[in-house]
């Protein structure tokens, strides 16, 4: 079972623009190596490595290892913190733009 992470360690892990590529060829992958991610970037090996780091940290990826590579995939659960937190100011938004959409109403007989 993977610890979810604290809202902040995501989103600071999906925040930088490169970081989310990777994590997109994760996600559209079912499991993808190093070597196949740094083919697809323009950054080098070393940085995807360190991109994974983050993403690792913030239980957004994880690993397995076989022989010589390591293979990764996307652990959608390491997203629920960020899905239930956007959910949370999504109901606030709406509550809020109904209340206005009333007093509009009131306003303009």
């Amino acid at each position: 079972m993977i610890q979810t992470a604290p809202i902040t360690t995501i989103m600071r892990a999906l925040a930088d623009p490169t970081r989310r590529a990777v994590f997109e060829q994760i996600v559209n992958s079912d499991e993808i190596t190093v070597v196949e991610l740094t083919r697809a970037s323009t950054v080098t090996q070393g940085a995807v490595s360190q991109h994974l780091k983050a993403l690792k940290l913030a239980g957004l990826v994880t690993e397995r290892p076989e022989g010589r590579k390591v293979y990764y995939r996307a652990e959608p659960e390491g997203l629920a913190p960020l899905v239930d937190w956007m959910s949370h100011y999504g109901t606030f938004w709406r509550e809020r733009f109904a209340d206005l959409r009333t007093l509009l109403k009131e306003i303009d007989p």
